[in-house]
């Protein structure tokens, strides 16, 4: 449970939390009580509550102000006061019914002597702990440095891919425009088709004149060559509708160049 803090003890300022506690008067203090307490009883050492690990022998749990911390729960390794242990557990009371609790004073000689562990340990790690920081320190240095270099080397990899990508591309592409652009006979299919409707109707002109004057037996040389362009020119007529023709039934095809 998380502790809450303390409210100063004096009735006209009960609202306001307490920055100070004096031992010998046991009394919580705001700011403004501080200061008064402290003209009238200089003698007093008052503890700041906002500095780290002041331990004041009285629990810090809601609605369990000024109860002494007697017993010790074994279960959670923290000391507690009677109204914790109750045995009637409610909202406030009884947080610690079902654990296994002792009284302070039978926990005593097991805490000295893990104390006593303690601080041999403590001993040992005080002697070397320059050396073990700066052992720490270079092992950051090799850790950051193995992580630079990872990273390089995945920016290496993968600027190569991307080259290799990038040239993959432009040649897939290239070859994209090879494909159509030969398909499309270099769009020159789409300027001949263009001049289709007028070839049609000029070799059908042509035609019929050639037509009667052959009948007429007149500058024969010259019309049969007139004929020979004809020929050509419905050669190139049908040819051009055999492309559009190929070209129509397949104008949904993909080219698989992958």
């Amino acid at each position: 449970m998380e502790e809450q803090k303390n409210k100063c003890s004096s009735n006209k300022h009960l609202s306001l939390d307490a920055i100070a506690y004096c031992p010998l008067c046991k009394l919580y203090l705001c700011n403004k009580c501080q200061n008064r307490h402290s003209e009238f009883y200089s003698n007093h050492l008052l503890i700041n509550l906002n500095q780290d690990n002041i331990f004041i022998d009285e629990c810090k749990q809601e609605k369990h102000e000024n109860n002494k911390l007697k017993f010790f729960c074994k279960n959670h390794n923290t000391l507690c006061c009677a109204y914790c242990i109750s045995k009637i557990k409610t909202e406030f009371f009884g947080q610690h019914s079902y654990c296994d609790v002792c009284d302070i004073n039978d926990i005593k000689d097991e805490k000295l002597k893990k104390l006593k562990k303690n601080i041999n340990i403590l001993e040992n790690l005080s002697d070397n702990i320059e050396k073990s920081l700066n052992d720490l320190k270079k092992l950051t240095e090799k850790i950051n440095e193995n992580k630079d270099k990872i990273k390089l080397k995945i920016q290496n990899i993968f600027t190569k891919l991307r080259k290799i990508l990038n040239e993959k591309e432009d040649k897939l592409l290239s070859k994209i425009d090879e494909i159509y652009d030969n398909i499309l006979i270099k769009h020159n299919i789409i300027k001949e088709s263009e001049k289709l409707p007028n070839k049609i109707k000029l070799s059908l002109k042509k035609g019929k004149v050639i037509e009667k004057e052959l009948n007429d037996d007149y500058n024969l040389s010259s019309l049969i060559y007139e004929c020979i362009n004809i020929e050509n020119n419905m050669n190139k007529i049908n040819k051009i509708n055999e492309t559009i023709n190929t070209l129509k039934s397949n104008d949904n095809m993909e080219i698989d160049c992958l």
